[in-house]
Order: structure tokens, then C-alpha cells, then sequence
């Protein structure tokens, strides 16, 4: 039997409608997948992001659960595109139950190896991981707020944790959750939740694709990635999580720790964090 959301009501037709931006890959469409595998014809999956053929491709795959699928291509960097997703959510399903604030980018290059014009990209990243989920929350919140909606903000451990070599994307992730959490209490006892995850190394390939120096592809990851979590595993966590609608969704026991080592031995996580970069990758020491 499909289970729904534990704490979102269902519109009139019975579905619960769930929008996802950055679902064409990663863990946007294996949350996709999972939602539709197990809600069937209870769930209707808003399919959001750049690459049009790719989320077309997904909805062909998931329309033989029974779930409604609507794909609506958007650049989540054009703030009139999010509020179009939005309006245009709202015109073809009545209602939205769910927002996954899931799009999102990676990046890697040492700050003091900078030049001027890497800076565009920095602005870029903040806008894609950060004034996105903004803009899109703004414009769905009085839907959200009728529905008793959930909000999920997918930040990364590198939104808790300073991470070297990743100034922007630390900075992009850190700014989601101060965002959230502010959001969080100015709407408590208004029926919406919100719901911070914060994923370790998942096994995807954004941090070959984000930035690195000259605002070109990386092409590698500069981060070790021994013990990458698989994407269905964390889609899995995530969903467990979105049930519950917990305030927040710490992936790994690892996390939880360091978390306390945080505020009881802040020097001792700036020497794990460096370690988690691949060597290569190291800032080099300056005489």
C-alpha cells in the first residue's frame, strides 16, 4: 500500500503534490523515483531543472507507478523563472504540499589563488545554492502555509563544517541554513515545516561538475571519497526524514560528532576538515 507523508494533507484528487528542483540527476531524481515508487497515484512529482530531456526521460520512467508527473523545465537563477515554476505548480495541481529545494552546485579552488574574474562564479554559486531556494520559498509559502505544507532545504555537511578549498560552497550552504532556521521560527505555529538535510559524500558527480579555478568544470573531485554514501541510500534518509518532518537530517554518525568536537575542539575540526581534502588539492603553505 503507498504510504503518504506522515503531517501533509492531500488535496481533493487525493494526491500530495511534491516539487523538486535539480531532479533531472543525483539525488533530485532518485528522490523522484522513490516518492513515485512507493505514493504511486497518491503522489503528483513537479520535475524542475535546466535539462528538459533529461527530466522528460524521468518522467517516462516513473509515469507506469500511477504517479502524476509534470515536468517544468527552469533556471532557478532567473527569480521570475522561480516564480513561474511556482504559479505554473499551482495552475495544473491546485495546491503545493511539498517543496525540495534540492538544485544546487559544488565548487573548489583555494581563495588566495584567485583572480578577479573568479569572483563572477562565486556570485553565480551563491545564487544558484542559495537566493534560489529564496526566491522559490517566497513564492510558494502562502500555498504552503494553506496546505500545512513541508519545506526541505538540501544544505551539505560543508554547510556546517568550513571546508578548504571550498569557500564558496561553504559559504552558499552556510547562508541555506541561517536562512532556514530564521525561517523556522518565524513560522512557528503556522502548520509549515521545515526541514534542513545535510548530506556528507553522496556517489554523484557534482564535484566533478562545479567550478574550480578560471570558473571551468573541475572534472575531478578534490575531495577523498572512500566512503561515499549511494544516492538511493541517502533519497532514502531524506524521505524517512521528510515523514517525520524533522528539523534537520544529519547523514552519518561521523557528523553528529564532529558537531560537538565543533564546539569542544574547534582546532582539532579544521585539521579533519583539511584531511578530507585529496592532498593535491591542499592550499600551499606561504613563506
Amino acid at each position: 500500500m503507498p504510504v503518504r507523508h506522515r503531517g501533509a494533507s492531500s488535496g481533493e484528487n487525493g494526491m500530495k503534490v511534491t516539487i523538486i528542483t535539480g531532479a533531472s540527476k543525483g539525488i533530485g531524481a532518485e528522490l523522484a523515483r522513490q516518492i513515485a515508487q512507493r505514493e504511486g497515484a497518491d503522489a503528483a512529482l513537479v520535475l524542475a531543472a535546466r535539462n528538459a530531456d533529461a527530466l522528460n526521460a524521468l518522467a517516462k520512467e516513473l509515469r507506469p507507478t500511477g504517479a502524476r508527473i509534470e515536468v517544468i523545465p527552469t533556471d532557478v537563477t532567473d527569480r521570475a523563472a522561480c516564480k513561474a515554476l511556482i504559479e505554473q505548480t499551482v495552475e495544473r495541481l491546485g495546491r503545493i504540499d511539498v517543496l525540495v529545494n534540492n538544485a544546487g552546485m559544488s565548487a573548489h579552488a583555494n581563495f588566495a589563488d584567485l583572480k578577479e574574474a573568479d569572483l563572477d562564479w562565486y556570485q553565480t554559486l551563491m545564487t544558484l545554492n542559495f537566493w534560489s531556494g529564496v526566491w522559490l520559498t517566497h513564492a510558494a509559502l502562502p500555498h504552503l502555509t494553506r496546505s500545512g505544507g513541508l519545506i526541505v532545504a538540501i544544505s551539505s555537511v560543508a554547510g556546517l563544517f568550513g571546508v578548504p578549498g571550498r569557500t564558496a560552497y561553504s559559504a552558499s550552504k552556510f547562508a541555506i541554513r541561517g536562512f532556514y532556521e530564521a525561517l523556522r521560527a518565524e513560522l512557528a505555529g503556522q502548520g509549515v515545516s521545515v526541514m534542513l538535510v545535510y548530506p556528507g559524500i553522496v556517489a554523484t558527480d557534482i564535484r566533478k561538475r562545479g567550478y574550480a579555478l578560471g570558473g571551468g568544470e573541475a572534472g575531478v573531485s578534490m575531495i577523498k571519497e572512500e566512503r561515499m554514501m549511494p544516492v538511493d541510500e541517502c533519497a532514502r534518509r531524506i524521505l524517512r526524514g521528510m515523514d517525520r518532518r524533522k528539523r534537520e537530517l544529519l547523514m552519518t554518525r561521523q557528523m553528529r560528532v564532529g558537531r560537538w568536537l565543533q564546539l569542544l575542539l574547534p582546532g582539532l575540526t579544521d585539521r579533519k576538515a583539511m584531511k578530507a581534502v585529496k592532498e593535491e588539492f591542499r592550499p600551499t603553505p606561504r613563506g
